[in-house]
């Protein structure tokens, strides 16, 4: 007669045979095998359970469910039928190590932002294809505030995807455009291991047509007890000379600097205090930082990134990757638009300081559906680049429900028009009412195609918040609980979708 023991040797058999007995459709690539208990994901309908698989029930009071004595080729067993709550969560982290979000490195990354919880796998299978180091754990305090997510929702809807999609080649996760002190312990408290520091609320734009006395007085005015320098010390250091380095000549005249340092010094100051948070509350744990200055008025020239980098090294701060403000407009999910010569020329400055003052990753933010310029970060840049995107994957939902139930997706759109004018504000975008295709006049089954146009795709981008937390009644939201129980009841469809789509985010990289 067999043991426990054996029948964890063979747990594809044990899967079918657990599949067998509870009803439920159990995920494949889910099943996993640690401290002689079997786990897996699986589903019956749209609701989903953990099953636990165990001989000694002392191995699973990390779990809440419901139990049940089973007998499987002749061994008595118990198995557990799981909620996929928060504290399983915190279970099968617990349990099985792949689970849970690491340090990605200084390797070529993607960001995969999911608004809706239920994403990842389909991400997963994209990032299969390639040699990217994803992020699927990834939201901003923004976007979180918008969807009426808390970051351990983010946290917990990643765990489990990563669970029902069987990937074990580690995974971020992304606490992303900080701007203070309480929105790091509110990520640290999850477990989040890299945290993108936004310090856009610092930085003086206006500098960059400062002159004369203002100037200087901004100059002087600086925080330098935090920034642990001074006037005449910066000034040594920078003013009137050629920095070389491998790839880039540098000049900075002194205008220059009082014009840098006056635009970066606050900012600097900030990710410092920042990077010393994030210290002391990793003081045992390891975490990641990103510097995120995408958000400015003008695009970032070598010589601030220069500035920043070096300013950042002396003071002892860590980074991975940088996000400066490119030329052109990264507008929210479409491709890029402007000149690609420029781009180019400006991407190389940046990897050089980058590779100089690190190695680090140049960060590419609002990076969705920018496919024009990924051949170029991914031969300039190679191991040295990130790619984040986030909205893209809630738009290609869109396309899926648009082919399953045209009328909701009708409905969706008209709403989201409503909404534009509010919902833009925040965001990069151009698209325009007015000359968005009168979808009224389509069929049904032209609908999908209409997620390429420009200007409903941008409109869907920035509505989602809307969208997804207008409330129908107490009892119910309008379009959040039928968009995501069709999502739910076809989500192999909206996995292919995600996977064709991400795909061409990575494959330029692989």
């Amino acid at each position: 007669m067999k043991n426990f023991g054996e029948l964890l040797k063979g747990p594809n058999q044990l899967s079918k045979a657990v599949g067998d007995l509870t009803g439920l459709r159990v995920y494949p690539e889910s099943v996993s095998v640690a401290a002689e208990m079997f786990f897996a994901l699986a589903r019956k309908g749209i609701e989903k359970r953990l099953i636990i698989l165990f001989e000694n029930a002392r191995k699973a009071a990390d779990f809440t469910g419901r139990h049940n004595s089973i007998s499987i080729d002749g061994v008595q067993a118990t198995i557990v039928i799981c909620p996929l709550n928060h504290h399983n969560a915190v279970g099968i982290r617990g349990h099985l190590p792949f689970t849970r979000p690491v340090t990605v490195g200084v390797k070529k990354s993607i960001g995969t932002g999911d608004r809706l919880g239920i994403s990842t796998p389909g991400h997963v299978l994209a990032v299969r294809k390639g040699t990217m180091q994803p992020v699927f754990c990834q939201q901003s305090i923004r976007e979180m505030s918008r969807t009426h997510r808390t970051a351990q929702q983010v946290m917990d809807s990643a765990c489990w995807g990563v669970l029902q999609a069987g990937w074990r080649g580690g995974f971020g996760a992304d606490a992303d455009h900080l701007k203070t002190t309480d929105d790091i312990d509110t990520c640290f408290k999850k477990g989040f291991t890299l945290y993108t520091v936004d310090p856009s609320d610092h930085i003086e734009d206006a500098a960059d047509s400062d002159s004369g006395q203002k100037l200087r007085a901004g100059f002087e005015a600086l925080p330098w007890d935090i920034l642990q320098s001074n006037c005449n010390d910066c000034i040594t250091a920078y003013a009137d000379k050629k920095f070389k380095i491998p790839g880039l000549s540098i000049t900075i005249t002194n205008k220059d600097l009082l014009q840098i340092a006056v635009k970066c010094g606050k900012a600097i100051a900030h990710i410092l205090i920042m990077f010393e948070h994030l210290k002391n509350r990793f003081a045992k744990g390891k975490f990641e930082l990103e510097i995120s200055i995408d958000e400015t008025a003008v695009p970032t020239s070598a010589a601030q990134h220069y500035y920043l980098a070096s300013e950042l090294k002396r003071l002892g701060v860590e980074w991975v990757s940088l996000a400066p403000h490119f030329v052109g407009r990264f507008e929210k999910g479409v491709d890029y638009i402007g000149d690609l010569d420029a781009f180019r020329d400006r991407f190389a400055k940046h990897i050089a300081v980058a590779r100089h003052f690190g190695p680090y990753k140049i960060s590419l933010h609002s990076a969705s559906d920018k496919f024009s310029i990924y051949p170029i970060a991914a031969e300039l840049g190679r191991e040295l680049v990130h790619v984040k995107t986030a909205g893209t994957s809630y738009v290609e939902a869109l396309r899926v429900i648009a082919e399953i139930d045209p009328q909701l997706f009708r409905r969706i759109l008209a709403f989201a028009k409503e909404q534009y004018a509010h919902d833009k504000a925040t965001y990069n975008v151009s698209a325009s009412l007015e000359r968005m295709p009168a979808v009224e006049n389509l069929k049904d089954q032209q609908l999908p195609a209409v997620l390429d146009d420009f200007h409903i795709r941008q409109l869907c981008h920035v509505t989602f918040g809307s969208v997804l937390t207008a409330k129908k009644d107490d009892t119910g939201f309008l379009f959040y609980d039928p968009l995501m129980m069709a999502l739910r009841q076809n989500e192999q469809l909206y996995y292919k979708v995600l996977e064709e789509h991400i795909g061409k985010h990575i494959m330029p990289f692989a």
